[in-house]
Formats: C-alpha cells, sequence, structure tokens
C-alpha cells in the first residue's frame, strides 16, 4: 500500500465497548492498532450508560448457581425476537455467534486485568418468556480509579452513573456538601437501590456503606468512576499497558478501498487530512445517528435529537459512509427508547431525568392526551417508547402524562428531584408540573375531558383492589415490580391512584441510541445487499443492525453485543478465529 501517511495492522473508528475490547485483543495478539475518537473524550455512549453488558451464560452465573445455558438464552432470544423478515442483523448465525462467544469476551476481559461482576438481581425484560431469567444475566465492571490514567484522564468521557451529594438524604448528605464534594461514588446496582430503599436498614447501610466509600476514597487520593465510564477505564488503562494507541479529535471522513477491499481511512491530524493503512482491516463501532435530525426524519419519524441521552458526536456519518461504500443497511426505524421527562432547566442538558422507573412505580400511570392508559408501564424501555410512537398515530400520545398523587409524591423521586412535595416554583409556573386537588381539576389543566380521566384513574384503582391489571398486566413479571418499590405490599408496582392533591408531569420517547446500521454477518464482516463480503471492513455497536433485532430483551443489550463482536472481529481480523 502507498500514499499512505501512516501503517496499523488494525483501524478502529470510534471509542465505544466494541472499539476498546478489539483494541485489547490485537494488541494481545501482537498487532499494531490505533483507535480513532472523532471528539475530544474516549469512551462513546458506551461510558455515558450505565456499562451494563448482556451476556447469557456467563461465567459468573455458573459460579453463582444462577441457572442458564446456550441452549436456555437460546430459547429465550428466540423467544422475544422470533424470525422478523426486516431484521437481517438477527440471523441464526449471529445470535449464535453472540450466545457463544459473549461469555469469551468476558473472560478475556479479565484476563487482561478487567475487573467484572454480576449484577445480584436485574430481571430479563420478559423474563416471563421462555427461557428467561428472573435473576438476570446482567454483567457490570468494577468501580475504576480514573486518576490512574495519568495524563489520560482528561481524556475519558465522564459517567452519568453519579449520585449528586445534595440528594443524599439528611445530615449526611449537608456534611458531604459543605466539604465540597459534588458526587458519591455508586455502582449501578447501588444506586438503583438507593432510589427506592432508603427507607430500611438495609439501604441506609448501603448509603453509608457508598459514602464511607467516597470519604475513604477522596482521603487516599482516588476518584472512582461508576457506570459505562468505569469499563471504558478498565479497557483504556489494559490498551494503554499494552501499546494500543488512541487519538481524540480525529473524525474519520473516508474508507479507503483499494482493489474492492477497504485498505484504510482519511482522518485529520494536526488540521491536515491524514491517510491511514489498515494492513489487515478496519473496524466501525461509531456510533449510531441519535443526533441527526434529517436520518431521525427519514428513518424515525415522530423522534427528536433533543430527546436523546448520547454525545453530540452521535451523528450518523460512518453509517452513511459503509453505504457510499456497498454496505447493506437495515433496522434503521429502531432506537434504544428511554423514556423522559425533561424539567424546566433540563432542556439542554445531555443527561436528562429519565422516567423509566417514574410510572412504573406504585400510585402512577401512564395516559395519552386524551387521558386514556394504553399500555403496561413497566417492562423494557424501547417496547415503552415504541407503543408510545404507534399510540400517537391514531391519539396524540407525544407528550404522554404521567398521573399520580400524593402518596406518590412523598415517597418517590420526580425530575430528578428527591421524594416531597417541595417542588420548584418553576416547575409550576411553566407547566411542567400540573397539580389539582380533584382527578377532575387536574385533567382541566391537561385539557382533557375529567369524565374521562376520572374513569381511567378508578379503572385503574379496581384493578389496584383486585391485584390485577386486567388491561396490560402490568406487575405480572418480575421485571416490572423490580421496577417498583419493593417494600410496597402485595405487588411493588400496583398502587391505588386516591389521595389528592394529584400531579401530572409530561412524558416523551427519548432514547440511548439508535438501533440500526451496516448489515454484518457472525464475524462481524459488513455485508452487501447480496450478501457478500466487503474486504477489510468490519462493523460492532449501534453502526450496526442489531443481533437483538427490533428488541432489548435485556439491561445491557446494546453493551453486551457490541463489546462481543468487537472482540469477534478483531479475533478475525489477528487471524485468530
Amino acid at each position: 500500500m502507498s500514499g499512505f501517511d501512516e501503517t496499523f495492522d488494525f483501524v478502529i473508528v470510534g471509542s465505544g465497548a466494541g472499539g476498546m475490547c478489539a483494541a485489547l485483543v490485537q494488541r494481545a495478539a501482537g498487532r499494531s492498532v490505533v483507535v480513532l475518537e472523532k471528539t475530544d473524550l474516549l469512551g462513546g455512549t458506551t461510558s455515558r450508560s450505565g456499562g451494563v453488558m448482556w451476556i447469557p451464560n456467563n461465567p459468573f452465573m455458573n459460579q453463582q448457581g444462577i441457572p442458564d445455558s446456550y441452549e436456555q438464552a437460546k430459547t429465550y432470544l428466540d423467544s422475544v425476537i422470533g424470525t422478523p423478515p426486516d431484521a437481517p442483523g438477527a440471523t441464526e448465525a449471529r445470535r449464535h455467534a453472540y450466545l457463544t462467544e459473549g461469555p469469551r469476551m468476558l473472560e478475556f476481559l479479565m484476563q487482561q486485568g478487567v475487573p467484572l461482576r454480576r449484577v445480584a438481581y436485574w430481571p430479563d425484560y420478559y423474563d416471563d418468556r421462555p427461557g428467561g431469567s428472573a435473576p438476570g444475566r446482567c454483567v457490570i465492571a468494577e468501580l475504576f480509579d480514573v486518576n490512574t490514567l495519568g495524563e489520560w484522564k482528561p481524556k475519558l468521557r465522564p459517567s452519568s452513573i453519579v449520585l449528586p451529594a445534595q440528594l443524599v438524604p439528611g445530615a449526611i448528605g449537608r456534611m458531604l456538601v459543605t466539604r465540597g464534594i459534588q458526587f458519591v461514588a455508586a455502582r449501578i446496582d447501588e444506586m438503583l437501590r438507593l432510589g427506592s430503599d432508603t427507607r430500611t436498614l438495609g439501604g441506609k447501610l448501603i448509603g453509608l456503606r457508598v459514602i464511607a466509600r467516597t470519604l475513604w476514597a477522596r482521603r487516599r487520593g482516588r476518584e472512582y468512576l461508576a457506570g459505562g465510564a468505569s469499563l471504558q477505564g478498565h479497557m483504556l488503562r489494559a490498551g494503554l499497558r499494552l501499546g494500543a494507541q488512541y487519538r481524540t479529535q480525529s473524525p474519520v471522513s473516508e474508507l479507503i478501498v483499494e482493489g474492492g477491499k477497504v485498505v484504510g481511512v482519511v482522518t485529520v491530524r494536526d488540521g491536515k487530512p491524514w491517510r491511514i493503512a489498515a494492513r489487515n482491516g478496519v473496524l466501525v463501532n461509531a456510533g449510531g445517528f441519535a443526533h441527526n435530525q434529517r436520518m431521525r426524519d427519514q428513518y424515525q419519524p415522530g423522534t427528536r435529537a433533543e430527546w436523546s441521552m448520547t454525545p453530540k458526536g452521535d451523528t450518523g456519518e460512518m453509517i452513511e459512509e459503509m453505504a457510499r461504500q456497498g454496505a447493506r443497511l437495515a433496522q434503521l426505524g429502531e432506537f434504544v427508547g428511554n423514556q423522559q421527562t425533561i424539567s424546566p432547566g433540563a432542556e439542554q442538558a445531555e443527561m436528562k431525568p429519565g422516567a423509566q422507573s417514574v410510572t412504573a412505580k406504585p400510585h402512577c400511570i401512564l395516559v395519552d392526551q386524551s387521558g386514556v392508559r394504553y399500555m403496561n408501564e413497566g417492562g423494557s424501555y424501547m417496547a415503552y417508547c415504541k407503543g408510545m410512537l404507534e399510540r400517537n398515530k391514531t391519539v396524540p400520545a407525544v407528550p404522554s402524562y404521567a398521573i399520580f398523587d400524593s402518596q406518590y409524591i412523598r415517597k418517590y423521586p420526580v425530575g430528578g428531584t428527591m421524594a416531597g412535595a417541595d417542588k420548584p416554583q418553576a416547575w409550576y409556573d411553566k407547566g411542567y408540573l400540573r397539580r389539582g386537588d380533584t382527578v377532575e381539576a387536574l385533567a382541566q389543566q391537561l385539557k382533557m375531558d375529567p369524565a374521562q380521566l376520572k374513569g381511567t384513574v378508578e379503572r385503574w384503582n379496581r384493578f389496584v383492589a383486585n391485584q390485577r391489571d386486567e388491561d396490560f398486566q402490568r406487575g405480572a413479571r418480575a421485571y416490572d415490580r423490580w421496577l417498583g418499590d419493593p417494600f410496597h405490599k402485595p405487588n411493588a408496582t400496583l398502587g391505588a391512584i386516591s389521595e389528592g392533591p394529584f400531579y401530572a408531569v409530561p412524558v416523551v420517547p427519548g432514547d440511548v441510541g439508535t438501533y440500526g446500521g451496516a448489515v454484518t454477518d457472525e464475524y462481524a464482516r459488513v455485508l452487501r445487499a447480496d450478501g457478500s463480503v466487503i474486504a477489510g471492513l468490519y462493523a460492532c455497536g449501534v453502526s450496526t443492525a442489531s443481533v437483538m433485532g427490533p428488541v432489548y430483551p435485556g439491561a445491557g443489550a446494546s453493551i453486551g453485543p457490541s463489546a462481543t463482536f468487537g472482540f469477534i472481529a478483531a479475533r478475525h481480523a489477528a487471524g485468530l478465529a
């Protein structure tokens, strides 16, 4: 290859979980590798996420005696995905590769010094389906001391999994604030527990443990990160130790093709075009198109870029560049929905208040703009947001409204604030939080038929009294109950809306990323429309059509496949597959 400024064995475009894992594989195999990140921070959307990887039959389940197997996991995926004709990313061969190689990917990461563990309890999103797991198949990284990165510390994208000190209840929170501590280091499973359990001894002990760890780390000069930033930090440190190269502010504008094979990329260095050759291939792990409104309007009408929680660099140009080189694109209408209730002041924030657990808590339901309830408010956030958009085709439902009562507002967080009725006056002034002494009065504020909303609430209350949601079976699944309040009996998610005043906040179909892109095979090689391989080109993560097709089977169903197919691609390119 001639006319290049630089040559590596493997070039990785983007620094999500798949790219970071692939870099480790290549260096462990003795290959030269560079990771090109277009923004000024490494880690991609993975770093901003909870960092959860959904990996069936993982080694931790075997060690802990949690029942699972390849066959059980395959049964589950076959049950929830089926064989949709418009999901070429979810072929039998790719599902087999994912289920087989996912556990091996975890073993490899741990061999490279990435400490991982299973979340003790996080049910599959369809745990009631054949092969589903109520204990769950979720794996996360241990906390990461970002100070161990040295000069690379400012280059790691920070985590969204943080607990603001001012939200720690009571005198302890006030003490932290006075000491200048803005956040406390909490693992995602601890965050989830603290979000619903500050009333029991167990919950208080978790809170004290988190705070003690934060104070101890501060005294020792350590700065812990949790969630996706922890996973990415561990992989970055391991890659640096092995000699992988990482470059920020290095957008790729072109894939270089010679003789029908991708042999390199055009990027930028020192403000000038820079051509890098790739002896063994290029891996695209550059995210999706969540912040490209033109593409959203084309493929996902009714969704908005400003509702996305992905980094601003998620703009889809590498998906379009792969298509320019002949790649087949598919599943572009899919996105990983993440329902949001955007409070005043949070409109421009990258991390907006989520609403996933808001409407799954007792004493709350979701209604469309006519005042009718139309879905199970628990379950998969992807299915939730798809349901909202589908409803909006016939009845205005974007936004929909979370309807709850005074019991709810006393016990549970709303809009990024802790439990309690003392909400900012601006919330009322700007029409974000509506309040009425009766359900009918609340309906009038929302411009709904009072009789309709009252009838919806009364019907819900009858279901609660009988402990059975006859319309949508909320509370029947373990995952529904997990989203609820474990201390609300007898069902963690069923609670009457009966104590005034009554409240409402808007909910929109946000997302944590798109879910479609280039079609790839079981080796993560990019395919043309005729099924032939584009030699030298690999892709993983949400730059591809997901192996999960149109569903999200469990927490980490984006990051798990991204890391797994990055692992597969790097091994194949290195001649190890």
